[in-house]
């Protein structure tokens, strides 16, 4: 087979990763890839967006498969377009994805299927969600309706700060066009985790747990980012929980989906909050989450491949899908000044090094070529997995790795899968 993936991050160098390792992939492209993907795959120059010239492209060089795990590829109906020319892609289509483009959609969702989550209201006005703020007691949950990097969701500890923010988001456009509509929410308490499943439209197969760290900084401090690091499986996530959650969230949200005639097929990401009354959905994700993906798909023993097949061909319920027991970790490294601004095109020292560590794997998420040197181009730059006998075993090799590597004001939170 040749495989054709869509984007240039972590979470796409994970992909390519377990990819790599299937013995009925003869080539892989990435498009536009990066410097780490450029070791197991075939770069090519096109963006994301680009639908015209990556259907091209497939066509040229006769793609058996095309996996789009980019939210705003699958949220502007890149499947559609690839399914239009006779195309095989892998992932929800237009229809499907907007559970994931609009926060309003998913709530709403919930509330006619009674899926738990958190209570809410839905405003497109400023004046009526200020007033609505003005009565509420914090902490105050404000999520941007549309996509924003992962940014789009912020927990406010006071009322002047939730006012600051509705305003930033509403009035100064903070996420631009996502933000036209805001959904208010209360704010769950509890542990987090994040549960990603394969789904053929009928059919839902939950993969193995991830715990994402969101804040920037240790003890859950500073601004809400993409994710700063991951483990798995979660330490709060037992089987009694998996099973509530199966039967309460994971299959009425694909049943509800194909009610409404959008039947989902790809990777559903479920973010869950387990509270005192049980598992409620935090958020839903239509894709491989990042930097979940970088923990999850390292457990797999099934060929992701034959995975894939079995969701577009809506034969998930045939295929027996297994897991190592072994722990994964992935620690973020990352710009100075992310998630707001930072410098790009410093050089990344100890690459080369960390190839020889026992039970590591570094997966690039936001670098470049520069003068012939790897430097960092984005605010979430390297993914440093590591997997072990436990999770502080995991841990451990990957804090090892981050001794190795660094760049010129590089960070990295020191408390993953602590809290």
């Amino acid at each position: 087979m040749k495989v054709l993936v869509i984007g240039g991050g972590g979470r796409e160098h994970a992909i390519i990763h377990k990819l790599s390792k299937s013995n009925k992939i003869e080539k892989i492209y990435c498009a536009p890839g990066n410097p780490g993907i450029s070791e197991l795959a075939e770069n090519v120059n096109i963006l994301p967006m680009q639908f015209d010239l990556l259907i091209n492209f497939a066509k040229e060089k006769n793609i058996d498969m095309t996996i789009a795990a980019m939210d705003d590829t699958l949220v502007a109906g890149i499947v559609d377009e690839f399914e239009k020319n006779g195309l095989k892609i892998f992932g929800p289509n237009k229809k499907a994805a907007i559970i994931e483009g609009s926060k309003a959609f998913s709530k709403n969702l919930m509330k006619k299927y009674n899926i738990p989550t958190a209570n809410y209201e839905t405003f497109s006005n400023y004046e009526d969600a200020l007033n609505y703020i003005e009565n509420l007691n914090p902490p105050i949950v404000i999520k941007a309706d549309g996509l924003a990097l992962g940014k789009g969701v912020l927990i406010c500890k006071t009322l002047d700060e939730a006012k600051e923010n509705l305003k930033d988001i509403m009035i100064n456009k903070k996420f631009g066009q996502s933000g036209e509509n805001v959904v208010i929410e209360e704010f769950m308490t509890g542990k987090e985790v994040s549960i990603l499943c394969f789904c053929d439209g009928e059919n839902i197969v939950p993969m193995v747990s991830a715990q994402d760290h969101k804040r920037a900084f240790d003890n859950d401090e500073g601004p809400n980012t993409g994710g700063m690091g991951t483990i798995s499986p979660s330490r709060y996530y037992t089987e009694d929980i998996a099973k509530i959650a199966m039967d309460t969230i994971f299959k009425p949200t694909i049943q509800a989906l194909a009610k409404e005639d959008r039947h989902f097929v790809g990777v559903l990401f479920f973010g869950l909050m387990l509270t005192d009354e049980g598992p409620k959905v935090i958020e839903y994700n239509a894709r491989f989450g990042d930097p979940e993906t970088q923990v999850v798909l390292p457990r797999l023993k099934t060929d992701l491949i034959d995975i894939m097949e079995a969701c577009l061909n809506k034969t998930l319920n045939d295929i027996n899908i297994e897991w190592e027991d072994y722990a994964t970790s992935c620690v973020i490294l990352a710009s100075g000044g992310y998630p707001e601004s930072y410098e790009k095109g410093y050089e990344i020292k100890g690459l080369n090094q960390a190839k020889d560590l026992k039970d590591v794997f570094i997966y690039h998420a936001g670098t470049t070529i520069k003068d012939n040197k790897i430097v960092n181009n984005g605010g979430r730059v390297l993914g440093i997995m590591a997997k072990g006998e436990s999770l502080e075993k995991a841990l451990e090799k990957s804090y090892n790795a981050l001794n190795i590597v660094y760049f010129k004001d590089s960070f990295y939170r020191k408390d993953i899968g602590k809290r």
